[in-house]
């Protein structure tokens, strides 16, 4: 058949639109508007095809099937372009790209059952009259990190552009070069900075900065010191900067707020567990912190949200500021921040909150399910063509916090007799539900360090799809 009378048999979209309106399921996931333009984009695809190579002696039927074909694929992966539960099986416990900190079963419950439909948020049940957005959040922040006050925004930048637009606009803000970091997606500190209207004065050296810095970097212009945790970097070696409380005494001299990024929000003292070097935020506000920020969805372990700690005043200061109402948290942030807080309230940070399960797992746990993963996996694929064996390894932190910390762990190394490292990675994350693993040399692996073992079994089946 010439290329002309293959052109003219390809089906048209009406024609498609028929033939898929057979299967009801294509339009129940699709919609009619959207499976049009899917229909249309299937048979502009096939056009090209002919125009450009030919597609062989192709009858009508032929073409509208292989149409009727795409279309369903296209289909598939629109519904699956979305936000999809994954697995896990990397070992980077707060996986930005993952969605950082998994919910605790507490913090689900509250978003799904008590914030998902109508909720207090703004409601005060004793009084019949309005309440104050995140009150609970707020008061159990201010009880585990010691602060007077406490106030609930998006995220850790906005809790950052809030501070700095209320506090510091119109003046100078003092920071030392070596903490003007940026984090995942550009975000850098002199950025921010900038656009809420406070100028940068630095001082000191990337590696060195000593009170005596800022003491001369005071003037009549200066709004408020600044310190910032490097939460993603570490500068070792010849290094120094002043201990919270010598910045403290500094700023009261002058009659100025030190205010304290602190990136991760370690609400606990994690060093015993192998996490060094994270500021606890009650010893940042106990050190004479004025003001401290940190994250809802790194080591506190709850949904994304920005904390703002600190004097009563101040805080009240970023509440009142027109910008607070463009930053403020959603009612199923709050929900979920709540219920971990409340946990970590109650001492059950260790056995509730995912994060920190996964983090103080030690290597020997975690080497004994590997290995009973791997007696269930060669009993359910003996014929697959799959090898696993156990194999030492570290996992990573992630989400910007402690990033020269590196559990060690125990590792599930798999090899396939007829596919690629690549192509088996590949298999699996594109699997249902997606299972996201590492590739080490020429084998994937899986630390189960961040896999809960209600998802091992989703794991092995994907294998056997394999």
């Amino acid at each position: 058949m010439s290329q002309a009378n293959q052109l003219r048999a390809l089906p048209s979209v009406d024609a498609l639109l028929r033939a898929a309106a057979a299967d009801e399921s294509l339009r129940a996931r699709a919609g009619d508007a959207r499976l049009t333009r899917l229909a249309r984009a299937v048979a502009d695809e096939l056009r090209e095809e002919l125009r450009a190579r030919g597609n062989g002696d192709q009858s009508r039927e032929s073409l509208l099937a292989e149409a009727l074909r795409r279309l369903a694929r296209a289909v598939g992966r629109d519904a699956e372009a979305g936000l999809r539960r994954v697995v896990n099986a990397t070992g980077v416990i707060l996986h930005t790209n993952l969605g950082r900190a998994p919910l605790s079963a507490r913090a689900r419950r509250a978003v799904a059952e008590e914030a998902a439909g109508y909720c207090a948020l703004e409601y005060d049940l004793a009084t019949g009259g309005r309440g104050r957005r995140g009150a609970r959040a707020e008061a159990l922040l201010s009880e585990l990190t010691g602060a007077e006050d406490a106030l609930v925004v998006n995220n850790c930048a906005a809790g950052a552009l809030l501070v700095l637009t209320a506090l510091a606009r119109g003046g100078d803000a003092i920071i030392s070069r070596g903490e003007l970091v940026e984090i995942g997606g550009d975000f850098r500190v002199p950025d921010v900075m900038a656009q809420s209207g406070t100028s940068m004065v630095e001082v000191g050296t990337t590696n060195r900065t000593k009170l005596s810095d800022y003491e001369r970097a005071v003037t009549d212009s200066t709004r408020m010191i600044m310190r910032v945790h490097p939460s993603n970097y570490r500068v070792v070696g010849f290094t120094s900067t002043p201990p919270l409380s010598e910045l403290a005494a500094l700023a009261r001299e002058n009659d100025l707020p030190l205010y304290e990024d602190a990136g991760s929000g370690a609400l606990l003292d994690l060093s015993p567990h192998g996490l060094s070097g994270e500021p606890v935020i009650a010893d940042s506000i106990r050190d004479g912190a004025d003001v401290v920020t940190f994250s809802g969805d790194k080591l506190l372990g709850a949904s994304q949200a920005g904390c703002v700690v600190g004097r009563r005043a101040l805080v009240e200061a970023c509440r009142r500021h027109p910008l607070y109402r463009a930053l403020r948290a959603d009612k199923l942030a709050l929900a979920a921040l709540e219920a971990t807080l409340d946990a970590h309230r109650r001492g059950a940070t260790f056995d509730e909150i995912p994060a920190m399960r996964m983090l103080t797992a030690t290597r020997e746990e975690i080497e004994r399910r590997a290995l009973a993963f791997v007696r269930r996996a060669r009993s359910r694929l003996a014929a697959g063509g799959l090898t696993f064996e156990i194999a030492p390894g570290l996992s990573a932190i992630g989400g910007g916090s402690a990033p020269t910390t590196h559990p060690p762990t125990a590792l599930v190394a798999i090899t396939h007799a007829g596919l690629s490292a690549g192509a088996l990675e590949a298999r699996l994350r594109l699997s249902s539900p997606p299972v996201v693993a590492r590739i080490l040399g020429d084998r994937v692996v899986l630390d189960l360090r961040t896999v809960e073992p209600a998802e091992e079994s989703e794991i092995i089946e994907a294998l056997a799809a394999v």
